[in-house]
């Protein structure tokens, strides 16, 4: 069974970017609902479709499979509820953890936030001086959630 287990932080400020390179997303959803939601994903040139389950806690199943990207644009262009999210995501190391920051563009500029994923909701990890609030419990910082109330109409 795949199981995501995530935390996810409110970046405090820029000092994260040091050496920090960043791949573009461009993602959408298929469906969105308390129980479940579908997503596609294209990282460059790379296609992805993406279930995830309920979250309990900050745990939620997770299956994900790489598509054609041809397909996976179809899909953003065609199928997907608008707006689409549009980020570049920057993988950080620190004290032996890799953080993934999402630095997000278009409706949602402005907002940056800071992920880890776990292997177990109680693991211990050292947070890092630039990350801020946790907001692992507020849906409205979750990506589908985003693509309904986008983080520039708050």
């Amino acid at each position: 069974m795949a199981t995501e287990i995530e935390r996810k932080f409110l970046v405090a400020d820029d000092r994260w970017k040091a050496g920090a390179e960043g791949k573009l997303y461009r993602q959408g959803y298929l469906q969105t609902a308390a129980d479940r939601n579908v997503r596609v994903r294209i990282i460059g040139d790379r296609g992805f479709l993406t279930v995830k389950g309920r979250a309990a806690g900050i745990t939620r199943l997770e299956f994900e499979y790489e598509i054609p990207v041809a397909d996976a644009a179809q899909m953003l262009d065609v199928l997907c509820f608008k707006p689409l999210i549009e980020k570049t995501r920057y993988l950080v190391e620190h004290a032996g953890m890799t953080w993934e920051v999402d630095d997000f563009a278009g409706v949602n500029a402005g907002l940056v936030v800071a992920e880890i994923e776990l292997e177990a909701e109680g693991q211990e990890f050292e947070l890092p001086s630039w990350v801020g609030l946790d907001v692992s419990d507020d849906p409205r910082y979750l990506n589908s959630s985003l693509v309904a109330k986008p983080y520039t109409r708050w």
